[in-house]
């Protein structure tokens, strides 16, 4: 994709935010309008704070922001949600938010909603943690046991982990050492150790870490605690939004009107204004245009490179946090091809499940091979993460074309080069481009056979893109990296070593829709001196409606309807064009 995004416009008349700031004395101005930064303006504001939201873009919402091409959705940073279902974390966030009511999910093939393909192998995760257990077990029946001894293992790290916040107060701090027993023993390894002292299979354990992909590091860089947590938030299966990320975000910044707050794009933030004798306590922003914002506090939803480097200068900084900051690796980069199709792809066996497809190699090694600085040879990118939206929100399909997202992990360098050009870009940029995206689609075919000859529209998103849309450093995609030296208690911190300057985000709790979003509450709960759970008291008259991506038998009359307005529209505008 080119850095001009035409069809930004339609979805800006479908989130509407202001302009044009009025200077006022804020309570809160927030840096960014992602997952985390929204969550954060949401719960100050309902505590009555005058907040005040910035995006750089003409859009908000960071990656979970949704545009369209030829009047097709694409959303690039959402592709499924995990513990929707009534009593579970990612359903209590929406509703202690308040937006649930405002929210539809559509539930994922819970027979396979990750489809991996590697080599000659196919293997579908079910819903169910049992379920997966014993249809592991039939697969690999000489690792039987060990199975179920590592994923129940899986299971407790991660609920030992989200135990942590939690704990207050004496009799907590006498029982964490029992209570915590497995994340103690293996908090400190590597995914690739732990699974190695457990499974021996190369395919067994290819398919158990498939979703390496949700943070972007591979098995011996990755933190096993992390993993554990991400398998974890999806053993109950996979969720998509009605409408894409753009109706999160919708949901999230006219709940934060609702409570007063205000929430603008188009505005670039150029650094963090500071005072004192040695500049340690942050009042405020400039803007690109020079206009001058003053505020109580600062929170910051761009990645550590972005707010201290760029907007606080490392000459304000100290010599510890420097030092901190040229150690930070931040995560893998991205090419995201956004294709258009006119294909019927149930027919071609595919629905509402994600696809992983990658040959039958180790996954260190694949992810190496990811990462060569020489992304132009060879046909097809081998290791591709591929989501058919329109399978997942029945009310995107116009009934004849389906749009799909297909990723592959990269890395940066190969993209320096380009870094600096404006628009109109270089001719080798874009035969390099051009480049990329024909091995996309290769690697796409190869997984859908005959979608090449079904293709009506394709633009390619570079790490170019990414920085452009997104602004996070080298067009990282997870915020720092996932790795032990950047996770936990080595993570960048909410509070700041400026004054008044606070932090959100994928680099600071945790990374993914769900983990941002509780990041952001976790911020305001630090700016508000009270408990996460304290800002997210359950509202038992808000609960989201979920439905069955793949069976519409049980669909009320008004999504029924929405579905048929939208092929009827798409047939009465397909015969206008023939007309013309």
């Amino acid at each position: 994709m080119n850095t001009t995004n035409p069809t930004s416009k339609a979805v800006s008349n479908q989130v509407q935010v202001e302009n044009d700031i009025v200077p006022k004395e804020w309570d809160t101005i927030i840096i960014g309008s992602g997952a985390g930064g929204l969550a954060t303006a949401i719960c100050l504001s309902r505590a009555g704070q005058k907040v005040l939201v910035l995006e750089q873009h003409d859009v908000p919402g960071g990656w979970c922001h949704s545009f369209y091409l030829n009047g097709h959705r694409f959303t690039p940073g959402v592709h499924y949600v995990g513990l929707m279902g009534k009593g579970e974390s990612t359903s209590d966030l929406y509703r202690g938010l308040g937006i649930a009511n405002d929210l539809v999910f559509f539930r994922m093939n819970p027979d396979g909603y990750e489809h991996c393909r590697i080599g000659d192998e196919h293997f579908d995760f079910p819903s169910d943690f049992d379920e997966l257990v014993a249809r592991l077990s039939e697969r690999f029946p000489k690792e039987k046991k060990q199975i179920e001894k590592y994923l129940t293992l899986v299971r407790n790290v991660s609920t030992q982990l989200q135990l942590l916040p939690k704990m207050s107060g004496f009799w907590d701090n006498i029982t964490i050492p029992y209570r915590t027993r497995h994340m103690g023993k293996f908090g400190l390894f590597s995914l690739r150790k732990v699974i190695n002292w457990h499974i021996k299979n190369p395919m067994l354990k290819n398919i158990l870490n498939v979703q390496c992909g949700d943070h972007g590091l591979q098995p011996r860089k990755a933190s096993f605690p992390l993993h554990c947590a991400v398998m974890d938030h999806y053993f109950k299966g996979g969720y998509y939004p009605m409408g894409g990320g753009g109706a999160l975000i919708k949901s999230m910044t006219n709940a934060i009107k609702k409570n007063k707050g205000e929430v603008h794009t188009s505005q670039k933030v150029n650094r963090i204004l500071l005072k004192g004798q040695n500049k340690k306590q942050a009042i405020g922003v400039e803007l690109e245009n020079g206009q001058q914002l003053f505020a109580k506090r600062i929170v910051s939803n761009a990645d550590p490179g972005i707010t201290y480097l760029n907007l606080i200068g490392k000459e304000n900084l100290s010599k510890k946090l420097n030092k901190k900051l040229n150690r930070t690796k931040y995560s893998c980069t991205s090419l995201m091809l956004f294709l258009t199709v006119d294909m019927d792809l149930r027919e071609a066996g595919i629905d509402s499940g994600n696809i992983w497809s990658m040959p039958d190699m180790d996954a260190d090694d694949l992810y190496d091979k990811m990462m060569a600085t020489d992304i132009s040879s060879e046909d097809a990118f081998e290791g591709l993460f591929i989501s058919c939206t329109t399978l997942k929100d029945p009310t995107g399909f116009d009934g004849k074309h389906h749009t799909l997202e297909a990723i592959t992990y990269i890395d940066y360098t190969p993209f320096e080069k380009f870094s600096l050009e404006k628009e109109p870009r270089s001719p080798e940029y874009l035969a390099f481009k051009e480049r990329l995206t024909q091995k996309m689609i290769n690697g796409v075919e190869k997984a859908i056979p005959g979608i090449r000859n079904h293709i009506v529209h394709q633009e390619l998103g570079t790490p170019i893109t990414n920085k452009y849309y997104i602004n996070t450093t080298r067009g990282n995609v997870y915020g720092t990296e996932k790795s032990l030296k950047h996770i936990g208690p080595f993570a960048f911190k909410v509070k700041s070593e400026i004054d008044d300057l606070y932090m959100c985000g994928a680099s600071i709790l945790s990374h993914g829709v769900a983990g941002a979003g509780y990041s952001g509450v976790n911020t305001a709960a630090a700016i508000l001196n009270c408990k996460q759970d304290d800002l997210l008291q359950l509202d038992e008259s808000q609960e989201v409606r979920i439905f069955d991506a793949d069976n519409d038998s049980d669909y009320p009359e008004w999504l029924q309807q929405k579905i048929t307005l939208k092929k009827q529209r798409s047939i009465s505008n397909r015969n206008k064009e023939s007309m013309a």
